[in-house]
């Protein structure tokens, strides 16, 4: 059972997706403003987070969120535009549903996501010039410092170091980091490498560890 922190201001909507999240097993907190959910983070295991909101848009709260924790955020957009979704997702989002949003497909990410906050790793730690993936511990470290990285962002590093010199496409990595299937959307993964070199890369134009072939996705680059 999750504990689901739904930041929503449109009520018709806040309401159907809190009975519909409860009946399918979760704790529903539900609020209409960012600023009261920012203050009930401590209770949520994941946050569903409309962009539109009031006072404090979605993409500050994500912001702050993401300054402070690692939670889960799944947002929430009345549009499939590139400029709201890409925004969103450098923001720090792990993923986004377009509203109208069916309740089915809404908690199938929750649970998406959830898994991969959760999973555990079985493989030791591994050393990459001044980088340390320890799988076992779920540990990111440069230079000795612990990197502090989002479920997905963590997911995705993990996804790409486990062959390193082995180019990944972006559908591979939707399928196998974001559980998303045939024809995913490619810029959850750009937005995801986007956060991640400017964490783990000394120079996020010129990445060492995660490397662009263009035409093809990604692979870690061996160091």
């Amino acid at each position: 059972m999750s504990r689901v922190l739904l930041i929503e201001d449109d009520q018709a909507v806040r309401d159907g997706l809190q009975l519909a999240l409860t009946r399918q097993g979760h704790v529903v907190q539900a609020f209409g403003t960012g600023e009261q959910g920012l203050g009930r983070l401590a209770d949520a295991d994941v946050v569903v987070l409309d962009l539109m909101l009031p006072g404090i848009d979605g993409f500050e709260v994500c912001r702050r969120i993401r300054s402070g924790s690692d939670l889960p955020i799944i947002m929430l957009t009345a549009r499939s535009d590139d400029m709201d979704v890409v925004a969103g997702l450098e923001a720090g989002a792990d993923d986004y549903v377009v509203k109208p949003v069916q309740p089915r497909v809404l908690e199938a990410r929750i649970r998406a996501v959830l898994r991969r906050a959760a999973e555990p790793s079985k493989q030791t730690a591994q050393r990459h010039g001044g980088l340390t993936i320890d799988r076992a511990g779920l540990v990111i470290s440069k230079g000795g410092q612990v990197v502090g990285l989002a479920p997905t962002e963590l997911r995705l590093l993990l996804e790409l170091s486990s062959s390193p010199g082995q180019v990944l496409s972006r559908q591979q990595l939707l399928e196998s980091v974001w559980e998303h299937g045939y024809l995913g959307d490619s810029r959850l993964v750009d937005a995801c490498v986007q956060r991640l070199r400017s964490k783990i890369e000394d120079d996020p134009a010129t990445p060492v560890y995660i490397q662009t072939v263009r035409g093809f996705g990604y692979r870690f680059g061996p160091v």
